[in-house]
């Protein structure tokens, strides 16, 4: 694996600034049951890092003292870690709007079978990665017999209710590009997905969210080994969009890891930049009990360019419509 924080590290990124705090993304261990070669998180089965309880229900105390609005619950596989129930169970009784980042294929793993119907019962919203709509390119990302596994997983959620209008059960999916490229303007291929699911699988879902690839870990690491790093880096600040500044969500949200150390992104997670908070150079869950995070410096590097380049890419999709360096590849 090619360290990619030497090359990113140097950067004239804008500054940044935290507003108030409405989501914790919580990544609740690597291991994973899939190893895709986008994953910016490294993810895998044999990874072992996982959260205990102690942290978990630490969890539940920050949003209680903090009224977060949002918990985004992250992995790996966050499904995997023995406290996803209980978290989930313990923020929907704060009244807290609970996310699950899922893969599809968990929903058949043993000992899962009944989370699809745990995850209606508790209200929870999924986003669900379905990087393209054909078989060949979701195996080619994920694995083969990863996009039939897929299918089966939002066909057990359809039945469910999720996606279905009037249900309260909200079914978002993700897409990312399958390489060194800028995802197509949302909307669009948005209605893609809706037609051909639909056409094929009688699959529905409410959005699709258009990601763009991080140059981290592992598909940062496939850069570099393809010799594509610097001019990946070089498209993604071609198509910089100054206002997108204005809605990244790093200025509202904090990542937390296993430990329970904090990040101003998931991104930065994976880079190893604790975020500073609380005059703290490496903050924890704790400090959250007793600080604000309004008002503190966002940690920024060059790989920043990825979530304001062109329409702009979040954890909840597109920031705004997609200029013509959407379409460029390297």
């Amino acid at each position: 694996m090619h360290p990619t924080l030497p090359l990113l590290a140097a950067t004239d990124f804008p500054p940044l600034k935290r507003m108030g705090l409405d989501t914790l993304q919580v990544n609740l261990g690597y291991k994973c049951n899939q190893s895709c070669l986008h994953c910016h998180v490294n993810a895998g089965p044999n990874r072992t890092e996982m959260m205990d309880g102690p942290t978990a229900a630490l969890v539940l105390d920050v949003l209680r003292a903090r009224q977060v609005t949002t918990l985004d619950l992250t992995g790996g596989a966050p499904e995997l870690s023995p406290h996803f129930r209980s978290l989930v169970q313990g923020a929907r009784a704060l009244g807290v709007r609970v996310i699950d980042r899922c893969n599809l294929t968990i929903l058949s793993e043993p000992g899962q079978e009944d989370l699809a119907a745990f995850l209606a019962a508790q209200g929870v919203e999924v986003v669900a990665s379905l990087p393209c709509y054909s078989v060949g390119n979701v195996d080619r990302q994920r694995g083969e017999g990863v996009f039939d596994r897929s299918i089966a997983g939002l066909r057990a959620l359809n039945a469910l209710g999720y996606g279905r209008a009037g249900s309260g059960l909200v079914l978002n999916l993700v897409y990312n590009p399958q390489g060194a490229s800028l995802p197509p303007p949302q909307g669009p291929l948005e209605a893609d997905y809706k037609r051909e699911l639909a056409a094929h699988f009688g699959i529905v879902f409410n959005q699709l969210f258009a990601l763009t690839n991080m140059p981290i870990q592992r598909f940062g690491s496939t850069l570099v080994s393809k010799g594509t790093f610097a001019s990946y880096l070089q498209l993604l600040k071609g198509a910089f969009q100054a206002h997108n500044l204005d809605t990244v969500m790093c200025r509202s949200l904090v990542s937390v890891d296993h430990l329970g150390e904090l990040y101003d992104c998931d991104f930065n997670q994976m880079l190893g930049l604790p975020a500073r908070i609380g005059g703290r150079t490496r903050a924890h869950l704790r400090d959250l009990l007793v600080h604000d995070t309004a008002g503190s410096v966002i940690r920024v590097a060059d790989h920043c360019y990825g979530c304001t380049a062109g329409q702009g890419s979040s954890c909840g999709g597109a920031l705004e419509p997609a200029d013509q360096n959407a379409a460029q590849t390297v």
